[in-house]
């Protein structure tokens, strides 16, 4: 159990809800204001784990993150799946044609973009965290300025939700993995989801010949992201998620792709949170 926990954010931000659900006990929180610096702090072991969003169920990939992690060298020891409702706020008795710009996360706004379609007058402008703008808003009495953020920000920082639920779609899921330096101390018998990295080499079939062997041992493939090897232009490597029923079945599975690959990275195994 973590004493301490990095998110990118503040107190009020969707990272912050999630530490506050996944722990059984409270832990204390450090707040950073970029992904980078989340790994930073994990790093300089000034808190025991970090808690990063990864992927989203209408944005996507956060690529970016999938690069800190392994270029990091962290391990992925759990994840937490976050229903994210984005609300439209700003400063009491305001409605929204007295909003001139609508401050948040990039994340945020591409999910809510749909909605901001009916409103051309406003802008919309990029911030660091969905908290934060909240809480400047209500610091700097920001008339004409809304922000993208959570309920609990907008009860945080005293700001009236002018419209609820903005995302275009409403069910809006974030999947979050817990990374720290060390391998988690699960058992075995706990663990039924691992993240892999591994690199093959450029020649037709080869990707298939991976999956081929992961349905074999009877491994259910429930992500697959490429990302460019920076160092080799035009190749890629690969970072799947799998699930399996048995962990001597990951094993069997990670022992021949150890020899069909050019380099295979377990990032982390885990307890699958669906």
């Amino acid at each position: 159990m973590p004493k301490t926990v990095a998110i990118q954010g503040i107190k009020g931000s969707f990272h912050h809800i999630v530490s506050q659900q996944y722990f059984e006990t409270a832990v204390d929180v450090v707040e950073c204001r970029s992904f980078q610096d989340t790994v930073a702090v994990v790093l300089n072991k000034q808190a025991d784990m970090a808690i990063m969003a990864i992927e989203n169920s209408i944005a996507g990939s956060i690529i970016p993150n999938y690069a800190l992690i392994d270029s990091n060298n962290l391990q992925v020891v759990g994840e937490y799946y976050l229903d994210v409702q984005h609300h439209l706020m700003a400063l009491p008795n305001q409605d929204i044609y007295a909003i001139k710009e609508v401050h948040s996360h990039p994340m945020a706004l591409l999910q809510c973009a749909a909605f901001f379609k009916g409103y051309p007058h406003i802008k919309l402008v990029e911030a660091k965290d969905t908290a934060e703008v909240a809480k400047e808003i209500q610091s700097n009495q920001s008339h004409g300025i809304a922000a993208i953020a959570s309920a609990l920000a907008a009860e945080l920082f005293g700001l009236q939700i002018l419209n609820a639920s903005i995302q275009t779609i409403k069910h809006n899921e974030t999947r979050f993995v817990f990374v720290q330096r060390l391998l988690g101390q699960g058992t075995t018998q706990t663990l039924d989801k691992a993240s892999i990295k591994f690199e093959l080499e450029h020649k037709r079939g080869s990707l298939a010949a991976v999956l081929n062997v992961l349905s074999d041992c009877k491994i259910n493939v429930t992500k697959i992201q490429s990302l460019p090897i920076i160092e080799t232009p035009w190749k890629y490597a690969f970072f799947v998620d799998v699930t399996f029923d048995e962990y001597k079945s990951f094993e069997k599975a990670k022992q021949i792709l150890d020899l069909m690959t050019t380099h295979l990275k377990v990032i982390g195994v885990y307890k699958n949170a669906k």
